[in-house]
């Protein structure tokens, strides 16, 4: 009979982490709240018997508000899992241990993970870990998840706690039993009272008979209200803090704090990065710093030396392969001018990328984001938001598809439905290829800002957008934002690859899966006309027939061909065919398709500069991918609300797109 385990503790004390070195997983890791918004389950490795491990979003408390904090309830509630690994971080105990007891009153098997054990010993803090066994009578294991440290001992643990119901020290037992006691007999003291004062305060006739005023009697009425509202009321409140002096009592008993010294590291650095006045400066340089680092000097270098291995070497011998077996004329156009040209077109940004992903990877393991989260509250806040949507926006830098699935850990039903809407507008990952491709032919000297600068048009119109959906669109009242702020920690070289091969491997797979059918579509739709003849010119194609169609649309936006719209039409099913169409229009029969350079030629014939700015804002909001799309109307739980977002999102996408135009063609 297969066993289960449940992973569960506060967000950010490195559940994900655990999970992927419990299972061999890759679950992605992030050092900030809310990266887990569904249950997830993998094997236990290297064991004989069939234990499952489920993965729950943090919580804080078992007394949930948010989407995913339910799914941790419910799944703890309703499918009562064999035992519980119960991960607390070492160096935030008394907030963690809140929820530690609350599972323990639920007597199901359990043993702590003591996790962040070496941020402990950085601070010079010495934890008496089997005493704090004995007070809460509960198996511990000190761990360090992101080193692999005591997983062993703690697998071990878990499965011995199988089948041992956790029960809770007598003392604290007793003081909450008699603390419920002590609570009910006051509310029933204060309803009694209630009932008969206001039985005496009512008798007027008798007051006034004996001389009293009016007034009089107001005032002895908020007197005797007062005097019961002095009686506590709020169950609750009272035992929560009755459970919090029980935490304190016992931290107090197992806990050496070093010597208090000066400002922490991490105190350091915030005094800087969250300062009222450096820290969007600060943000906004780190960001263009990582821009510049990926497609500046370093990601061309690196692009350069791709493009000859794949290019010159690999695609060059595949076609000369292809040739000297005498290859079908139809066979070799699908392969090379479509296929090859198309995948080609899109891998040839993979080592930019792969230099993007390892330094946002860097700049989120670090703790950083969670700052960029923080310090942007007060931001959001004039648009209507808050910065817990900043962390959905944040991931739609990644992909859409996670982002609008994270946005459950938003509290309330507006600001959910307010940040799928315009999370969109964060430009995702599969939209780089397009900016990369155009900034590299019309804006090679200033290529890092011209991306950068896509990135910050997408911030502003989300933000704008916030504004005008506020007032006119999901009203409602906004909620207040607390986030913790977790250490700084030096990233591991292990979560790093992880991380950046999870962005790339993603990348890839696309590419080899989705838009390979895409570009072999397209290459169809290029080649024959709507009596399925092939074409000469692929003016004749069916491609060109759809695409000028709607070309007339995009007329005053600078890019009325029907080269332009087609290709935008593509980047519906993923916004890399964007690119990829474009090496199938302009790479055909060339003998390096996937070169940029190449195409730049016919795509200079098309574009202008301004044009060219106004088709990559345009490719930044217009609607997301498919699989965006599905997510969304998954989570709105509502048709009508996914086709008013892609539509208003359409509308934004012209409206910018236009101004855009209209504004560069004036100054460039």
């Amino acid at each position: 009979m297969k066993q289960r385990i449940a992973l569960v503790g506060n967000p950010n004390c490195g559940k994900t982490t655990l999970f992927n070195e419990l299972t061999g997983s890759d679950q992605y890791v992030g050092n900030w709240p809310g990266v887990t918004v569904e249950q997830k389950a993998g094997r236990l490795l290297n064991h004989k018997e069939d234990v499952e491990v489920i993965d729950l979003p943090g919580i804080y408390s078992l007394n949930t508000y948010s989407l995913e904090e339910n799914v941790t309830r419910d799944y703890i509630e309703d499918e009562r899992p064999e035992a519980i690994i119960n991960i607390v971080d070492a160096s935030n105990l008394e907030r963690n241990l809140f929820l530690t007891l609350q599972l323990a009153e639920m007597h199901t098997p359990m043993v702590i993970a003591l996790n962040m054990m070496d941020i402990l010993d950085s601070r010079g803090e010495i934890l008496d870990v089997g005493l704090l066994s004995q007070l809460l009578n509960i198996p511990i294991v000190p761990i360090v998840a992101r080193k692999s440290e005591g997983i062993d001992e703690l697998i071990n643990a878990a499965l011995s706690a199988i089948g041992k119901p956790v029960k809770m020290p007598q003392v604290y037992s007793d003081r909450i039993e008699s603390l419920i006691k002590e609570l009910e007999h006051k509310m029933n003291v204060k309803n009694c009272r209630r009932m008969h004062a206001v039985r005496f305060i009512d008798d007027e006739n008798s007051f006034k008979n004996h001389g009293v005023s009016d007034e009089q009697i107001n005032e002895l009425s908020r007197f005797v209200d007062k005097r019961i509202e002095s009686i506590p009321m709020d169950r609750d409140m009272i035992i929560t803090d009755e459970k919090y002096a029980f935490i304190t009592k016992i931290t107090e008993k197992v806990l050496k704090r070093g010597k208090k010294q000066g400002m922490t590291t991490s105190d350091k650095i915030d005094r800087i990065v969250t300062n009222r006045f450096l820290a969007i400066p600060v943000f906004l340089l780190i960001m263009l710093l990582v821009f510049f680092t990926a497609f500046g000097p370093l990601g061309n270098l690196l692009s350069d030396g791709f493009s000859y291995l794949t290019s010159d070497l690999l695609i060059g011998g595949i076609k000369s392969l292809l040739k000297s077996v005498n290859t079908a004329d139809w066979l070799y156009s699908l392969i090379c001018d479509g296929i090859l040209s198309g995948v080609g077109s899109v891998l040839s940004f993979l080592p930019q990328l792969t230099v993007l992903f390892l330094t946002l990877s860097l700049l989120e393991d670090s703790g950083y984001m969670a700052r960029a989260a923080f310090i942007t509250d007060r931001l959001l806040k004039r648009f209507g938001l808050s910065g817990r949507s900043f962390i959905p926006m944040l991931m739609g830098f990644g992909c859409t598809v996670p982002a609008l699935m994270s946005a459950r850990t938003l509290p309330n039903e507006r600001d959910r439905r307010l940040t799928m809407m315009i999370t969109p507008f964060m430009s995702c990952s599969a939209r780089l290829p397009i900016y990369a491709l155009f900034a590299g032919v019309f804006f090679p000297d200033y290529k890092a800002v011209c991306i950068f600068s896509m990135y910050i048009i997408g911030i502003i119109v989300a933000l704008l957008s916030g504004i005008i959906l506020k007032k006119f669109v999901t009203k409602g009242d906004e909620t207040e934002f607390l986030m913790e702020l977790p250490e700084y920690r030096m990233p591991t070289f292990k979560n790093l690859m992880q991380h950046t091969w999870e962005k790339i491997r993603g990348f890839v797979q696309k590419a080899g899966t989705v838009l390979l059918l895409a570009f072999i579509v397209i290459w169809f739709l290029q080649q024959f006309n709507f009596s399925f003849q092939p074409v000469q010119n692929s003016d004749d194609s069916i491609f060109s027939a759809i695409g000028k169609l709607i070309a007339p649309i995009f007329a005053p936006l600078g890019f009325g061909d029907w080269h332009a719209s087609s290709a935008l039409l593509s980047g519906v099913i993923a916004k890399e065919a964007v690119v990829g169409t474009f090496g199938i229009f302009f790479g055909a029969g060339e003998a390096v398709a996937a070169n940029p350079a190449l195409i730049a030629a016919q795509m200079q014939s098309i574009f202008t500069p301004a044009a060219a700015l106004s088709f990559m804002t345009f490719a930044l909001l217009y609607t997301p991918c498919v699989a965006a799309l599905a997510t969304m109307r998954k989570e709105l739980h509502s048709a009508k609300w996914m086709t008013f977002s892609v539509v208003y999102q359409l509308v934004v996408a012209w409206v910018v797109a236009f101004l855009v135009y209209n504004i560069a063609g004036l100054i460039i």
